[in-house]
């Protein structure tokens, strides 16, 4: 009788496969491997196995870091604990971005207040170095007191913004109807802390305090599960339908019924600001994508 299991060649080859689509699309982010200091060396420093960083900005200097890879698709998640006390005046930045006049770019920001008051996160988007698309939000916690999830993932659909797993903004994909989609550029990662203070608190009445200086940012397990970019092929390998294209999966094309509600909830009591409503600044021609379907 022939037995059937598998063949010792054929379960070294499966395991192969696996290993490569594992390699290819998730990045098991220690911050020292997969990120590096661009702004303010001396300012920022990795921790607790390469787990943790801490960005710093003093009247001297802001900081960040970027990833050294671009990736395509798929989600991008980041613990933050923002600057506690009187942070007012300053910003810190979680976003993707390719470069260039015509870069694509998908944004959190995190705008600092004074003591007591909440921040307020700003998201935006660019397409072809095209923005001016803002949504902001209060915060239903406290993200000084504690860490928590920050994630943007984005397929060939739609683009999604997410706060400990719940959606508070979708962007989706309407390039059929001439509105530009970000589908083509690899996009690296970026965090910083910067001073914003000429518009980020109340539109830059309230200046820093140097005062409660230094200010300090933490971020811990930096996470891309994404198709890396290798250059045009991957416009066309991150987006075919596939198991390990994991982000085109029909279950991602749309939020479901319960993340519904949650978007909804968040944007009826938190949403404090949508350009899709500014007339005033657009003189009355609102941008397009205001008036499709967005979740």
């Amino acid at each position: 009788m022939q037995s059937k299991m598998p063949s010792l060649k054929a379960l070294l080859l499966a395991l192969f496969i696996i290993a490569v689509v594992v390699d290819q699309r998730f990045v098991e982010a220690n911050f020292p491997k997969s990120m590096y200091i661009n702004w303010g060396a001396h300012h920022s420093s990795f921790a607790g196995n390469g787990e943790d960083l801490q960005l710093v900005l003093d009247q001297t200097s802001g900081s960040a870091v970027k990833s050294k890879r671009s990736f395509l698709f798929g989600s991008i998640e980041m613990l933050i604990k923002l600057v506690p006390g009187n942070s007012a005046g300053t910003v810190t930045a979680y976003y993707v971005t390719s470069t260039g006049d015509k870069h694509d770019e998908i944004d959190f920001e995190f705008l600092g207040n004074v003591s007591g008051q909440p921040y307020i996160v700003h998201t935006n988007i660019y397409t072809q170095g095209n923005g001016s698309r803002e949504q902001q939000f209060y915060l239903w916690f406290d993200p000084t007191a504690d860490f928590h999830n920050y994630t943007i993932h984005w397929n060939p659909t739609e683009v999604v913004w997410y706060i400990d797993n719940l959606p508070i903004r979708v962007f989706r994909n309407y390039e059929k109807d001439g509105i530009a989609f970000p589908n083509k550029q690899g996009m690296r990662v970026h965090a910083s802390l910067w001073n914003a203070d000429n518009w980020a608190t109340r539109g830059g009445i309230v200046k820093i305090d140097w005062n409660s200086s230094p200010f300090i940012a933490r971020f811990r397990r930096f996470r891309a599960r994404a198709c890396k970019w290798d250059g045009q092929v991957s416009i066309n390998q991150c987006a075919t339908k596939s198991p390990a294209n994991w982000w085109t999966s029909p279950s991602f094309n749309q939020l479901s019924s319960n993340q519904m509600g949650q978007l909804n909830w968040v944007r009826q009591n938190f949403m404090i600001y949508d350009y899709c409503k500014d007339t005033k600044r657009f003189n009355g021609q609102i941008p397009p994508e205001c008036f499709k379907q967005q979740f």
